[in-house]
């Protein structure tokens, strides 16, 4: 499974949601996290119709926009999973 994480430079809720992901992760060991500057790779933002930072894509997927907790977070993992 992996979430690629679109994040923005100063972005206080991506430092949020990247802790949130630190911590997750622990749980699922197969969990490939690879985080994404928007101001470099602009195109990725397109991609996914991300309007605001963080942006949260689960295999390919646009999960969340703007945050996310951790309740949310491991509810649509565990659906990636199933």
């Amino acid at each position: 499974m992996k979430v690629d994480f679109l994040t923005m430079p100063g972005c206080s809720h991506c430092a949020f949601v990247k802790g949130v992901l630190a911590k997750v992760k622990a749980d699922y060991p197969d969990l490939e996290v690879v985080e994404h500057d928007m101001t470099e790779e602009p195109e990725l933002a397109g991609q996914y119709m991300v309007m605001s930072a963080p942006g949260v894509v689960i295999d390919g997927e646009l999960a969340f926009t703007g945050g996310v907790d951790e309740a949310e977070l491991r509810e649509r993992l565990d659906q990636a999973q199933a």
